[in-house]
C-alpha cells in the first residue's frame, strides 16, 4: 500500500504559522523508518504493509504532538495487494505515456 499524509501542529502560538520544526520531526521518523518514501511540498508518500505504514504514520504524528496543543492529520492511501515498488512505478508509467504523445 501506498500511504500520502500531511501532519501539522496547529495552537503553536508562533506569529508567523510556520511548522517547518514539527513537519521535519515527522519526516525524520519516515525516513528513518526505512520504508521507502518521498516527500513533496504538501503530502509525504510511504510504501509498505498495512500495518507497518500505519505504525510510522502514528509514530510521525507522535513526533509532531509536542510542538503545539494538536494535531492535524490527513491520510490517503492506495490498497493495492500483490503489488510493490508502485511508489515509483505509477510516476513512471505516468511519465512513458506523456513521452508516447
Amino acid at each position: 500500500m501506498i500511504v500520502a499524509f500531511s501532519v501539522a501542529p496547529s495552537g503553536t502560538g508562533r506569529a508567523d504559522g510556520s511548522v517547518h520544526d514539527a513537519v521535519a520531526a515527522a519526516v525524520r521518523v519516515v525516513r528513518e523508518s526505512g520504508l521507502p518514501n518521498h516527500t513533496g511540498s504538501m503530502f509525504t508518500e510511504i510504501e509498505g504493509e498495512w500495518d507497518e505504514v500505519m505504525a510510522v504514520v502514528k509514530a510521525a504524528t507522535d513526533a509532531v504532538a509536542p510542538f503545539g496543543s494538536r494535531v492535524a492529520l490527513v491520510l490517503k492511501a492506495d490498497i493495492r495487494p500483490g503489488f510493490t515498488g508502485e511508489i515509483t512505478a505509477k510516476v513512471e508509467r505516468l511519465e512513458a505515456e506523456l513521452t508516447r504523445h
